[in-house]
């Protein structure tokens, strides 16, 4: 079967429509929907539910995207494998991340040695990085946390430290440095539950039996930031991530016993594909 179809599946299944997918593909309309439906009389299932001119993926739909993804992917790495005798003179290699502070870096590094690819950066929280992921609509992904799944290769790019943010008017921000019992009753301004940062400081609170007060929850680092420059608690965040601010202070906590890992990841099964391996080398 021709991959043009499974290309029109996959646009009208980003797009929503048709006409959107068509555009986004370079062809008509009528080819679009010509593709779809020879898809879905050869293969006897409706692919997706149409209203009006919307169209949103049956279950079906739903299942066949990621292995559309794949053969996209697949043919992808083919062309990348033939062309230029491999060595990645042009092409698209995406990634997804959940913050700038490392991807950044890592962009550098390879355009450095590929300064013909282009780069496109897909940011998101870890779980839908990870649905990028998983779904061949990222090649690689940039998080925050260990998952440890048989689907997935890893592997680790940095550790940092957990630090205080405290406000220029707080007892804390005339040191340099606090221990962790010294945290018992303070008013913490965290992330949302589930935020790497907040499980990795609550575990070492917990084995410290300390308890702070949970003064303020915030689902943005950003927002933490502009919390505690307003005087609302202690924030935390990975040293990584620490941006100056004429009303904040870093603060360590003795022996740093929370911290970070940032991984890079790949789909297990494309660890060797020349495009994947391209950037984990270049990093």
């Amino acid at each position: 079967m021709s991959t043009a179809r499974y290309r029109a599946f996959v646009a009208v299944a980003h797009h929503g429509s048709l006409s959107a997918a068509a555009r986004a593909l370079g062809v008509s309309q009528p080819t679009v929907s010509t593709q779809i439906a020879a898809l879905e009389r050869q293969s006897r299932v409706e692919l997706f539910h149409r209203q009006g001119y919307r169209m949103s993926l049956s279950s079906t739909g739903h299942k066949l995207l990621a292995l559309a993804q794949r053969l996209m992917v697949a043919e992808s790495e083919a062309d990348f494998f033939l062309r230029d005798s491999g060595r990645l003179h042009r092409g698209e290699l995406k990634i997804g991340a959940v913050g700038p502070f490392h991807v950044v870096e890592m962009v550098a590094a390879y355009r450095a040695q590929y300064p013909g690819m282009q780069l496109a950066i897909r940011m998101g929280n870890s779980q839908q990085v990870l649905h990028d992921l998983t779904h061949y609509t990222t090649d690689v992904a940039i998080l925050a946390g260990r998952y440890e799944r048989p689907e997935l290769a890893l592997r680790e790019y940095a550790r940092h430290a957990i630090i205080l943010l405290a406000h220029v008017d707080h007892p804390f921000a005339q040191r340099d440095q606090v221990a962790i019992g010294e945290l018992q009753g303070q008013a913490l301004v965290l992330r949302e539950q589930g935020s790497t940062t907040r499980l990795a400081l609550e575990a070492a609170l917990q084995a410290a039996g300390v308890q702070p007060c949970m003064g303020l929850e915030i689902g943005s680092r950003e927002a933490i930031r502009e919390a505690v420059a307003r005087g609302l608690g202690l924030g935390a965040v990975s040293e990584a991530e620490f941006v100056p601010h004429a009303q904040l202070r870093p603060v360590r906590i003795v022996g740093d016993p929370a911290s970070t890992t940032t991984y890079v990841y790949c789909m297990a099964e494309r660890r060797d594909s020349l495009l994947v391996r391209s950037f984990w080398d270049a990093i």
